[in-house]
């Protein structure tokens, strides 16, 4: 292991610590302090994945879309800017605490979304591939209940998990959520990462339902976290286009141009 694989592994055990026990605008104090605004500037492609991936694992949540946003736009970072949600409106990612639209407190009370009015447009490829990273950790987290679940529960006298309908929906998933993960590394441009941003959505949503089925009764309830993940995956999916928006919107530009562009070199 070279001393950058030491480096970046400190990095990430810094970051998973600080995210299970911070969240909002604590945690956004907290990664402020440990230099997010400088890894985001200097080492973007290596602190997104990360940060975001992160957050989607811990279940932690922060306005650090908005950093990713600003700085692709050239704008500084540590504000708030409009941001599309699916069906045409508008969110605004609060940095205080400030409790949600209520729109979005029926799915997930802890993100403090608020809606306002159509704001300038600003690039959002980054911001795609930052989210999309957020539902592939998401996704993993689910799948890592879903997976201890059927290991742990015995029917019949077996684990779950030595059933075959329980292990080709956890197969299902896990190839999702790696394909969904394989576009995220190989996006580059916008196309990219709208392609990218709807792969990710589409894994969780896949994740979502077979994570459930795997879970049985237990899974529905409040006491276990699951429904935690289900809510996060569903309010980003629908943040700077749903999974189903951007595949329709990608299959209009394709029809546009004619043909579809080499998206990735093999």
């Amino acid at each position: 292991m070279t001393v950058y694989d030491v480096e970046l592994t400190l990095l990430e055990d810094t970051l998973r610590k600080t995210m299970t026990t911070r969240s909002g605008a604590d945690l956004d104090t907290a990664l402020t302090e440990l230099g997010w605004h400088d890894m985001l500037t200097e080492m973007p492609d290596l602190a997104v994945p990360i940060v975001f991936r992160l957050l989607g694992e811990t279940g932690a949540h922060g306005p650090f879309l908005n950093d990713v946003v600003l700085d692709e736009a050239g704008l500084p970072v540590g504000g708030a800017v409009p941001l599309p949600y699916t069906g045409g409106s508008w969110v605004l990612w609060d940095r205080t605490d400030k409790a949600p639209a209520p729109q979005y407190s029926t799915l997930d009370s802890e993100l403090p979304l608020a809606i306002v009015d159509p704001g300038s447009p600003v690039p959002l490829a980054a911001g795609r591939r930052a989210l999309g990273w957020w539902l592939t950790g998401t996704s993993r987290a689910m799948l890592s209940l879903a997976r201890t679940h059927a290991l742990g529960r015995t029917q019949f006298g077996r684990p779950v998990a030595a059933f075959q309908a329980v292990r080709h929906r956890l197969a299902e998933t896990l190839v999702a959520i790696e394909g969904a993960e394989a576009t995220l590394a190989a996006a580059t441009d916008d196309l990219g990462s709208l392609l990218a941003k709807a792969a990710a959505g589409q894994a969780a949503l896949i994740t979502a339902r077979h994570c459930q089925q795997v879970l049985g009764g237990i899974g529905f309830t409040a006491e276990h976290d699951l429904h935690r993940h289900i809510r996060r995956a569903l309010v980003l999916d629908g943040l700077l286009g749903s999974a189903r928006e951007l595949t329709r919107e990608a299959g209009a530009m394709i029809r546009a141009e004619g043909s579809a562009p080499r998206l990735v070199q093999l």
